[in-house]
């Protein structure tokens, strides 16, 4: 029995992190340097997509998780934007879909092509202009459709339906200083937010007020992230006085006292968290940090519980998170980070050690999908809904993503073109004219060879030009 008290049951005490070989990073890619503490990468389970150094603007890649090795410098980019990018974000609900923030005071939402950017991207398909001041948050709501979260140095969240491009939430006065994060919770009802002024805050966004507040949640100066765990509780890192770094757990219904506290090193790195709703793991990704420490969140005290730390020799300057959906259910993975140095992107892979070939139900328990269960409408209106789950016994097979389309909003069109979808099916087999879908899918894919045509021409031109040179030098 005093063992048993001693050694606390656990599936994930084992849970161990590995870098993936050479071949398999991402390699020569110039890493933004702009000082600002967002984590310049972002993963779905088709792309990877990194903030860069950019001349005269800015711009990030985007590559096909098989794209590995060396990026060239010509690789195309998504470069709209006339000042640095600060943070970008893939949609949960279509993995071709990527909004970015940036100094330039703008949110830029992009459509990805399917297999990737042949050729640069400089129209987004909506710009989002609302902010005054750079914008360095950028989020999407967790359930609904279309919905996204932004937050500027002007102190103000905006809430937009992308599908029309309008800005339906606009939070002023609530943070008197800069907003350090934002993060939805579960089904998207609340958002908390860490600000300057050492406050946490839990906001209910469609009533415009402010649910919880504890005021120097750290007593530290350094900047604090707060996250929502799938209970409702919100977990907390910051800075005490003397500067050491904490991780602490919140009860949104009375923030008078934290949980628990866990004091951890001094060291000034801002402690970015990812956590895993299906298994109650938290990551910490300290920047400018070479290790990734990792704790299982539980409902008995004290609560949180340190399992491990995945030390390297590289400090990172960012970290992107894989959806669960994204994961390789076969090698009992449970996590996979992209961790970004100076000039590289290098996949990190946790892992459960199993002896069993078997699916781990264990480990895996249903996780969100990729459908979304509102539309926008209906979350402005007032409607909730959790995610909709899906199982990973078979491995994820993406769908189809929807055509992404910004329509300016009318009513009425919106209600005819309800009615004819639920019209009979007949009907619909019979009309030999194509969708709207489909001529775009055309356009797409003609815009497509069309590049890939001018590429081929340019090369040829290059090529003759060589030669024509070569045969001069050989003379």
């Amino acid at each position: 029995m005093n063992m048993r008290r001693v050694v606390r049951q656990s599936k994930f005490r084992h849970v161990f992190g590995q870098a993936v070989k050479n071949d398999q990073c991402y390699d020569d890619i110039r890493v933004s340097r702009v000082t600002w503490d967002s984590a310049f990468c972002a993963v779905n389970p088709k792309f990877v997509a990194i903030i860069i150094e950019a001349s005269g603007g800015g711009a990030f890649l985007v590559l096909p998780l098989h794209k590995t090795g060396r990026i060239d410098k010509s690789y195309p980019t998504v470069c709209g934007h006339t000042g640095p990018v600060l943070d970008i974000d893939w949609c949960p609900h279509n993995d071709q879909v990527i909004a970015s923030g940036s100094e330039d005071c703008t949110v830029m939402v992009w459509q990805i092509p399917e297999n990737g950017l042949v050729t640069s991207m400089s129209e987004p398909v909506v710009v989002l202009e609302g902010h005054s001041k750079r914008v360095g948050i950028i989020t999407w709501h967790p359930t609904a459709r279309n919905v996204l979260l932004s937050a500027g140095c002007d102190n103000q969240i905006i809430i937009w339906n992308v599908g029309t491009g309008e800005a339906m939430i606009t939070l002023e006065d609530m943070h008197p200083d800069v907003i350090y994060n934002v993060c939805w919770n579960r089904n998207g009802s609340l958002i908390c937010t860490a600000c300057k002024d050492k406050s946490i805050r839990v906001i209910d966004p469609r009533k415009e007020t402010i649910v919880a507040e504890k005021e120097k949640a750290h007593e530290g100066a350094r900047p604090m992230r707060a996250i929502f765990l799938s209970d409702g509780n919100v977990l907390t890192t910051g800075f005490s006085r003397m500067s050491e770094r904490q991780l602490a757990l919140w009860n949104t219904q009375n923030m008078e006292e934290p949980m628990t506290v866990n004091e951890m090193d001094t060291s000034n790195g801002v402690l970015l968290p990812f956590y895993d709703p299906d298994t109650n793991v938290v990551y910490l990704c300290g920047k400018g940090d070479s290790s990734i420490r990792y704790f299982e969140i539980t409902d008995e005290a004290p609560y949180v519980h340190f399992l491990n730390t995945f030390a390297s020799k590289e400090p990172q300057r960012g970290m992107g998170y894989m959806p669960k959906r994204g994961l390789d259910v076969n090698k009992c993975e449970i996590a996979r980070f992209f961790k970004l140095h100076e000039r590289k992107c290098e996949p990190i892979v946790m892992t459960v050690p199993r002896k069993s070939d078997l699916f781990q139900d264990d480990l895996y328990p249903d996780t969100a999908g990729p459908d979304p269960a509102l539309e926008a409408e209906e979350w402005f209106e007032g409607k909730n809904g959790d995610p909709i789950l899906i199982s990973l016994k078979n491995g994820y097979v993406p769908g189809k993503n929807r055509e992404f389309k910004v329509v300016k909003k009318n009513i009425l069109d919106n209600k005819v073109t309800k009615n004819t979808e639920n019209s009979s099916p007949a009907n619909k087999s019979a009309s030999p004219t194509p969708s709207i879908k489909s001529e775009a899918k055309l356009d797409e894919i003609l815009k497509e060879i069309k590049s890939l045509k001018d590429l081929v021409s340019s090369q040829e031109r290059r090529i003759i030009t060589l030669e024509e040179q070569m045969s001069k030098l050989a003379l």
